[in-house]
């Protein structure tokens, strides 16, 4: 447990902080899920509009530090990817 004053405030800042974190990236996950399962429908439109609402979110990860910048790129290559092969 922690001794200081200081350390016991970073434990409760970090598990607010963790809180907020996960529930950003379950926000992304959420946008993710909604392309990929209108992929799987073999809807273009909605796939689409699906991945023009998911971008944004996923660089608002990225730039909220949520996520690497580079696993977000990887990601919405490959969802444009699938979209596109509709």
């Amino acid at each position: 447990m922690a001794n200081t004053p200081q350390a016991k405030k970073r434990i409760i800042r970090n598990a607010n902080r963790a809180a907020i974190n996960g529930a950003r990236i379950g926000r992304i996950r959420s946008f993710i899920k909604k392309v990929e399962s209108a992929c799987e429908a073999g809807d273009k439109d909605a796939a689409a509009a699906a991945l023009k609402a998911a971008q944004p979110e996923m660089a608002r990860g990225v730039a909220r530090g949520v996520l690497h910048k580079n696993t977000v790129a990887r990601k919405m290559s490959r969802l444009t990817k699938r979209v596109a092969t509709l």
